[in-house]
């Protein structure tokens, strides 16, 4: 019971924001219209001329697979589909007309179906070329040729709903939503260095070890933010809200590219530390005399990669109090390092990179602070 409690307590801010994300105003927006297309679909089909008439329920079916959050993605489905059908009525088709739906033609153009549908041609489509070649000959039974009619051009009807409103009630591009995901992970990774700080001081070996666990988890945060943001590319494209603003988001690129180098980084240092604190493989010891410089050090680099805006005056300030936290983690071992006669491994990968972080978080028209810093006559 304690193991399923503490489980549940783990996932709990993974289903919180699940549940958040499913009624943010975006996602209330797509329900809605997706409501909206399937109603005119349901209420245009049986209007529609000839056979097509006796097949009014796959309009509804056809509006909700062309819905997706952006214009561009909901034309890729709405095609993609009826590529995906038309090719399974075309397996079924000749089947028909020579030897027949029976025994073994029906699971052996299903095969083919599946066969097919996996070459890449038909994106989220694909699952409909054996489904549409099954319909066929199942249900279209004596009147395939009625019901390949019927089936496609219904869907063709529903589909063409869903665009259309898809593009009355454009939606709102997503580049607000991605970038503010790049600034919670510039958050996450400050967090996570004021973490490693604290681990390196806490008696030995420390308590808490959800830090070395949340390192691995920074390289899937940034592939899931790199998703985001071609969702958000793909939200402007032929987005009338998005008119004029093409380019918005290429800060955001430079920004999560430049925060994905930070992450790999601090990884480097978490592992490098959680081995030298449990002992792992590989592991160099860490002299007693490091853990307080080190924390400082990891400390001062993660208010900086917290600062948001690195050429306001306070970031500056962050910046410097930083350069002068890893400065004297160098000297420290410098010293250590002569005086023990041996490499001070865990501190010098962790300077080196604190120092990388340093450069990586400053303006690019901004010289190194540290070079700045160790010329400063007041030191």
């Amino acid at each position: 019971m304690t193991n399923i409690r503490t489980r549940i307590s783990e996932r709990r801010p993974a289903i919180v924001r699940s549940a958040v994300d499913a009624v943010r105003p975006a996602r209330l927006l797509l329900v809605a219209k997706t409501a909206l297309a399937v109603g005119l679909a349901w209420t245009i089909a049986p209007h529609m001329p000839g056979v097509t008439d006796e097949y009014p329920y796959y309009a509804p079916l056809g509006a909700l697979v062309s819905m997706y959050p952006t214009l561009m993605g909901s034309v890729r489905s709405g095609l993609q589909t009826l590529l995906g059908l038309a090719t399974g009525i075309a397996l079924a088709s000749v089947v028909v007309l020579t030897v027949g739906p029976n025994w073994w033609t029906i699971p052996a153009v299903v095969g083919i179906g599946v066969l097919v549908s996996g070459t890449g041609w038909f994106g989220v489509g694909r699952e409909y070329v054996p489904m549409a070649a099954l319909f066929v000959l199942i249900i279209g039974g004596q009147n395939a040729d009625e019901y390949s009619v019927g089936y496609l051009a219904q869907m063709a009807v529903g589909v063409i709903i869903g665009l259309v409103v898809n593009l009355a009630i454009a939606p709102a591009p997503l580049t607000l939503v991605a970038a503010a995901r790049v600034e919670a992970f510039r958050e996450q990774l400050g967090d996570h260095l004021h973490a490693i700080g604290y681990a390196v001081t806490e008696s030995w070996p420390p308590e808490h070890e959800q830090w070395a666990e949340d390192a691995a988890q920074l390289a899937d945060t940034t592939a899931s933010l790199r998703v985001a943001l071609s969702e958000a590319d793909d939200s402007r494209r032929a987005n009338p809200r998005a008119r004029g603003r093409r380019g918005e988001t290429q800060h955001i690129h430079e920004e999560l590219g430049r925060l994905d180098r930070i992450a790999h980084l601090i990884r480097d240092i978490s592992d490098a530390t959680a081995d030298t604190i449990w002992e792992r493989p590989g592991a160099i010891a860490l002299d007693p005399e490091l853990p307080e410089p080190l924390a400082a050090a990891c400390h001062a680099v993660a208010d900086v990669i917290s600062r948001g805006d690195p050429d306001s005056a306070d970031a500056h300030r962050v910046r410097g109090e930083a350069a002068r936290a890893i400065r004297l983690l160098l000297e420290k071992v410098d010293d250590r390092t002569i005086d023990a006669r041996r490499s001070m491994g865990p501190g010098v990968l962790t300077a080196m990179h604190l120092r990388r972080i340093l450069i990586l978080s400053a303006p690019a028209h901004e010289p190194d602070d540290e070079a700045r810093d160790e010329s400063d006559p007041e030191d």
